[in-house]
């Protein structure tokens, strides 16, 4: 039984991944501020895992690796990395908004922080579990 490799927590993980990813892009956006022709990058994970949870209604549970798969096998999504090449800021033909940049890294943070207290939650209930059975 694997207690703590479950969907639930795979899914924490890759979030809080993504998290870190985003982190260091939205810090290479603000480092090239001002380079001339610099486009800047995102990172999508929320919306594909939260298509791919829409997607897949049904999904078996296997006890045993002969047992067959029900719904699909995929796990979680890997983020993605996705750049603006059409949007302008300033003469230079970069486009990067600081007060935009300051506002996406103030929301990453907070996610991260609730990414990392469901972790620790879940965690602690699996403590709670093994001890309450000693």
């Amino acid at each position: 039984m694997n207690l703590m490799g479950g969907s639930h927590v795979q899914r924490l993980e890759g979030a809080i991944q993504a998290s870190v990813l985003r982190q260091n892009v939205i810090a290479n956006n603000v480092a090239n501020a001002d380079t001339p022709h610099f486009k800047r990058s995102e990172v999508q994970f929320e919306s594909l895992l939260r298509d791919q949870l829409s997607n897949n209604k049904l999904r078996g549970r296997r006890t045993h690796e002969k047992h067959m798969y029900i719904g699909p096998r995929s796990g979680v999504p890997q983020a993605s990395l996705v750049q603006d090449q059409h949007s302008v800021m300033g003469n230079n033909k970069n486009n990067v908004d600081m007060e935009h940049e300051m506002t996406l890294q103030a929301e990453n943070q907070l996610r991260y922080y609730t990414y990392v207290q469901q972790l620790n939650h879940h965690i602690n209930m699996m403590k709670t579990a093994i001890d309450a059975r000693r």
